[in-house]
């Protein structure tokens, strides 16, 4: 008696190997970028959290470029030009806005783009 096989060719396998290869390559390139976004995003909220009373716009960017330094925030992603001071409703807010290119392979890039704002305690001397 016959029995009947089952399970994956040498052909699909090769197929599915590539695909997740694939996608592996893809996920080992944009990672790097989206973490150091999450540490963007930590030295914003602690610059938030620790209060700018009296502090000038240049202070701010100063303190913000400092702490995005001990989150491992690559001094040329991050331009001081990128780091903005908004006025809503009576309240001052800290953005950052950046776009970081991703080199692929050969000529294909990945263009990130980036902004968060946070709310900023105390009043920030213009």
């Amino acid at each position: 008696m016959k029995g009947k096989q089952s399970g994956i060719t040498l052909i699909g396998f090769l197929i599915v190997l590539l695909v997740v290869g694939f996608f592996g390559f893809m996920a080992m390139k944009l990672v790097p970028a989206y973490t150091e976004f999450m540490g963007v995003n930590k030295a914003m909220s602690q610059v938030a959290s620790a209060g700018v009373e009296g502090k000038t716009l240049d202070d701010i960017r100063r303190d913000l470029m400092f702490k995005m330094g001990f989150q491992y925030v690559d001094d040329s992603t991050i331009k001081p030009q990128d780091i903005t001071l908004k006025r809503v409703n009576n309240a001052a807010e800290l953005h950052v806005e950046y776009e970081k290119r991703v080199p692929f392979m050969y000529n294909i890039d990945f263009l990130l783009h980036f902004e968060k704002t946070v709310t900023l305690q105390g009043n920030v001397g213009y």
